[in-house]
C-alpha cells in the first residue's frame, strides 16, 4: 500500500522529469563523471605496453587483464540495474567511484600480475556500480530527449576513453608505473560531484517505481515475441560492434607497431585520435535517432562501417589513421541508439536494461579482447585485423527491428 500511494504522489513530478524541460546541468555533472570514470577506466589498456615489458606478459595475459576487467563489470550491471529499478540508491554513484579509486592505488602498487587482476576487477565493480544508475539520472533529466540525454551521457564516457590513452602517453609511460595513483584525485572530484547529483536525485524523490508505472499507464508495450525477438538482434548488433572496438581498443598500438614500426607514443596519439573520433560520434547518435528514428540509426551506424573495416588491414599508416576516424564516428553513433531504443521496447526497467547493455559493453569487450589475445598470439596481430573486419556485415539484422512509433511505444510507423 505505502509503494501505491508513493507512486500516486510522485507520478506529476516524474511527469515534470521526464516531460518537461531538461535539466542540462544534471546531464553537465553526470557526464562529467562518466567523463573521469572511463578516464580512469582507460588507463589500463593504455598502460598494457608498459605492463608488458614489466613483468613480461603475453597477449593472452593481457586479454586476461581486460577480460578481468570487463567481465566483473558485466556479471554485475545487470544485477545491481535490476535492483535499483525497485530500490534505487542515489549514493551508489559516489560508492562505485570508491572502488574505482582503490583499484587505482592496487594497480599503482601492484609487484604480481595476480595483483593487477584484482586491481583490475575492483575498477570493473566500480563501472558496475555507477553506469546503471546513472543512465537512469541520464534520462530522468532528459526532458523527453532520451537520445540526446543518452549520447551527451555517453559522450563523456568517450572523451575520457579518449583522454585516458593521452595522459598515459604524457605521464604514466614516462614516469612508470607509480605514478598511475595521481589519478586517483579524479576519482575523488568523481566522488563529491555525484554526491551532489545523488542529494539532487534523493531531494527530487523520483523512484524508478513510479516512473515505471506512468510509463506503464501511457503506453501499451510490445509483445513479448517482439520484445524477446529485438533484443535478442540488438545483443548481436552490439556483439559486432564491440567485439571490433576491441580490437581497436586493446591491441591497436601493437598493431601500428607492429606493421608500421612507429613508436609507443606514435601508436598511443593514433589511439586517442581514434577514440576522440568515438567521442563525436557519440554526440551525432543520440539526436539524431530522436529525430529520425533508432532503427534507422543502429543500421546506418552499425552496417555503414563496413567499407572501411574492410579496406583498414590494406591501408598504409596515413590511410589507417583516415580510415580509423571514419570507423569511430560511424560505429559509435550506434550505441546511444541502442540504449533507448532497448530502454523503449521495456518501459519501467531503465536499470535493467542499461546494466544489461552497459554490462555487455564490458563483457564482450573483454571477452573479444580475450579471444582476440589468443588468436594473435596463434597467428599474427595482422590476421586480427583481417579477421575482424567483417564483423560489421552482422548489421544486417537490423532490418529486422520493428520500427517504434515516437509517440506511442510499440505502434509501427
Amino acid at each position: 500500500m505505502r509503494a501505491e500511494s508513493s507512486t500516486a504522489v510522485m507520478a506529476p513530478e516524474v511527469h515534470e522529469t521526464s516531460a518537461g524541460r531538461t535539466i542540462f546541468t544534471v546531464l553537465a555533472a553526470i557526464s562529467f563523471c562518466h567523463f573521469l570514470s572511463d578516464m580512469m577506466q582507460s588507463l589500463i589498456p593504455s598502460i598494457y605496453p608498459l605492463l608488458k615489458i614489466t613483468f613480461h606478459l603475453d597477449f593472452a595475459q593481457i586479454g586476461l587483464i581486460t577480460l578481468t576487467s570487463q567481465l566483473t563489470a558485466s556479471l554485475l550491471q545487470p544485477l545491481i540495474g535490476l535492483y535499483t529499478d525497485h530500490r534505487p540508491q542515489p549514493y551508489s554513484l559516489a560508492a562505485g567511484m570508491a572502488f574505482m579509486l582503490v583499484g587505482l592505488m592496487l594497480l599503482a602498487r601492484a609487484q604480481t600480475f595476480g595483483a593487477i587482476l584484482l586491481a583490475a576487477g575492483m575498477v570493473g565493480i566500480g563501472a558496475a556500480i555507477f553506469h546503471p544508475e546513472s543512465s537512469r539520472v541520464a534520462r530522468l533529466a532528459s526532458g523527453g530527449q532520451h537520445g540526446l540525454a543518452q549520447s551527451l551521457f555517453q559522450v563523456g564516457g568517450n572523451a575520457g576513453s579518449a583522454t585516458g590513452p593521452l595522459l598515459a602517453a604524457l605521464i604514466v609511460l614516462p614516469r612508470g608505473q607509480h605514478s598511475i595513483a595521481w589519478f586517483s584525485l579524479a576519482a575523488l572530484l568523481a566522488m563529491m560531484v555525484l554526491t551532489n547529483v545523488g542529494a539532487w536525485y534523493k531531494r527530487r524523490g523520483v523512484t524508478e517505481v513510479s516512473f515505471r508505472s506512468k510509463v506503464a499507464h501511457a503506453h501499451r508495450p510490445p509483445s513479448s515475441r517482439t520484445v524477446w525477438l529485438s533484443l535478442a538482434i540488438l545483443v548481436a548488433l552490439v556483439f559486432s560492434k564491440l567485439f571490433y572496438l576491441a580490437s581497436i581498443s586493446s591491441y591497436y598500438t601493437f598493431y601500428l607497431m607492429n606493421k608500421f614500426h612507429v613508436s609507443v607514443r606514435s601508436s598511443q596519439i593514433h589511439l586517442f585520435v581514434f577514440l576522440g573520433a568515438v567521442a563525436v560520434g557519440t554526440i551525432i547518435g543520440g539526436p539524431v535517432g530522436d529525430r529520425i528514428g533508432r532503427k534507422y540509426v543502429i543500421w546506418v551506424s552499425i552496417l555503414g562501417v563496413l567499407p572501411f573495416t574492410l579496406a583498414l588491414p590494406y591501408s598504409n599508416l596515413f590511410w589507417t589513421g583516415v580510415l580509423s576516424v571514419g570507423i569511430g564516428l560511424i560505429l559509435a553513433s550506434a550505441f546511444s541508439a541502442i540504449v533507448v531504443y532497448a530502454q523503449d521496447l521495456v518501459p519501467g526497467k531503465v536499470g535493467a536494461v542499461s546494466g544489461l547493455f552497459f554490462g555487455l559493453a564490458f563483457g564482450m569487450g573483454g571477452i573479444g579482447a580475450a579471444l582476440l589475445g589468443a588468436l594473435a598470439d596463434r597467428t599474427s596481430i595482422n590476421f586480427v585485423y583481417h579477421v575482424c573486419s567483417f564483423l560489421p556485415a552482422i548489421g544486417l539484422l537490423a532490418g529486422f527491428l520493428p520500427n517504434l512509433d515516437k509517440a506511442r511505444l510499440g505502434k509501427s510507423r
